[in-house]
């Protein structure tokens, strides 16, 4: 299984930081340009929707407040597996810590899924710090 690890300093609060990331159904404020919309299918089933017109649905696993962590697994893909985490960490009152993880099978999923990845954080890092 291939893990995937990103990490990136945010310049806001982490509680601010955690509280968009926490909001399931928004995704795709936090992650603009690389995703173009989100809904909501379910309590705990959303469709995510790229900019490259890719389309995917995630179950939420996990939304932990205490921990400020979010976990979440992609469903009905041609992977066989597919789970991840997202977790806020603050660093001091204005500065805070994007850590997202990605386990994946087939190993070989890691080189179309990292770029995306990639792209991610660098969104979320610019999306979050407006807060």
């Amino acid at each position: 299984m291939a893990s995937i690890h990103r990490e990136a300093v945010i310049a806001a609060d982490a509680e601010a930081a955690w509280t968009a990331l926490s909001r399931v159904a928004d995704a795709h404020r936090v992650f603009a340009p690389v995703l173009s919309g989100c809904r909501m299918e379910s309590e705990d089933v959303r469709e995510v929707s790229f900019a490259n017109g890719m389309v995917i649905r995630e179950r939420i696993i996990d939304i932990d407040p205490a921990r400020m962590r979010l976990a979440y697994a992609v469903i009905d893909s041609d992977f066989i597996h597919h789970s991840a985490t997202m977790q806020i960490v603050a660093i001091d009152p204005a500065t805070c810590r994007l850590l997202w993880t990605t386990d994946v099978l087939p190993h070989a999923a890691a080189d179309a899924i990292s770029p995306l990845m990639d792209a991610g954080v660098l969104a979320a890092r610019q999306s979050l710090a407006k807060r």
